[in-house]
């Protein structure tokens, strides 16, 4: 008796996953926007979105950027979120290569659409403020494409590094303008001075005049200098009422190497599940380092062993599988 209820427990256990991973995130979620210093679903309700970020799309990780890895992270995974870090300024990105970057990018995004996921864009720029103009033309064709994709979110500037905020903020709103030109509706994120970091000051003058913005936070788990005074930062900015989304964060410290500290890594998740915050792990790709999800050779069709992933790809694929449901 006790070991035919095993079976049928065990049975609906692997029910109840595989109907997990198959859920079609958006269907259940719907529209997002800003509401009361909140980013909701179509309920009013904190949808926390959960998944990973594409690494650059040029370098080591562009050969991730094909709808069997996308399948294969939602599946396998169990992401609800993928964001596309459109690489804008190194060799062989958007400025150099725009029709490349272009077609690389809108193959992974109509992959994450087709997989009922929410996918952000990511503009991925440390300067984006020198890139005004192109960044306008890039927006401009996605939300050509996209509007009335509730699956659409636009992060229109990666990590600005130590300019004013006034200079951010001048930049997101005439980025924002040309989108909402043709999509009145998605998700817009924007970034914050010090690497997505100084979103206190941001909170103090937010962007007016357009509904449904947010606002990018970004650390490194088991980075010395990413620890409580960080994480005050982001308490005040919430409690001034900011919407915020943690578009890339890593088990590591801030150049992608250093210690993977599992204690300082569970404290930031347990802040990040507290407050309901959607978030997109750093990162997809198979180089040598501590925030890289794959082992070096990692197949670039997916389907990957435990055995393909690194120790930061095997904890978040725990995590994801554990959170998402």
């Amino acid at each position: 008796m006790e070991k035919r209820y095993l079976t049928l427990l065990i049975a609906l256990l692997a029910a109840a996953t595989t109907f997990a991973q198959n859920i079609n995130w958006v269907e259940r979620n719907g529209q997002l926007k800003v509401l009361n210093g909140k980013v909701v679903n179509s309920r009013n309700v904190p949808p926390q979105l959960r998944g990973i970020s594409m690494s650059w799309s040029i370098w080591q990780g562009r050969k991730y950027y094909n709808p069997k890895v996308v399948s294969w992270l939602r599946s396998d995974f169990n992401i609800s979120l993928l964001r596309v870090s459109m690489a804008v300024q190194p060799d062989s990105g958007y400025l150099q290569q725009p029709e490349e970057q272009e077609k690389l990018v809108v193959k992974t995004i109509d992959a994450a659409i087709a997989n009922g996921l929410y996918v952000l864009i990511d503009w991925h720029d440390h300067h984006a403020d020198q890139h005004l103009a192109q960044s306008k033309v890039f927006f401009a064709k996605m939300a050509k494409r996209y509007a009335g994709k509730p699956n659409v979110i636009y992060e229109v500037f990666n990590e600005p590094e130590k300019l004013a905020w006034q200079t951010v903020k001048d930049y997101a709103t005439q980025v924002i303008a040309a989108i909402r030109k043709y999509d009145v509706t998605n998700l817009i994120i924007v970034g914050s001075p010090t690497w997505d970091q100084d979103i206190d000051i941001a909170a103090k003058d937010p962007i007016k005049g357009y509904q449904n913005i947010a606002y990018a936070f970004h650390f490194y788990a088991s980075d010395p200098n990413h620890q409580e005074l960080l994480m005050k930062k982001a308490d005040k900015a919430l409690a001034l009422g900011l919407p915020l989304m943690v578009t890339e964060w890593g088990v590591g410290e801030a150049n992608g190497n250093g210690e993977f500290n599992l204690e300082k890594t569970n404290k930031w998740l347990a802040w990040m599940e507290g407050h309901q915050l959607s978030w997109a792990n750093w990162n997809i790709t198979d180089k040598k380092e501590t925030t890289a999800i794959l082992q070096p050779g990692a197949s670039k069709s997916g389907n990957w062993k435990t055995t393909a992933l690194t120790p930061a790809g095997q904890y978040i694929r725990t995590q994801l599988r554990q959170l998402n449901h």
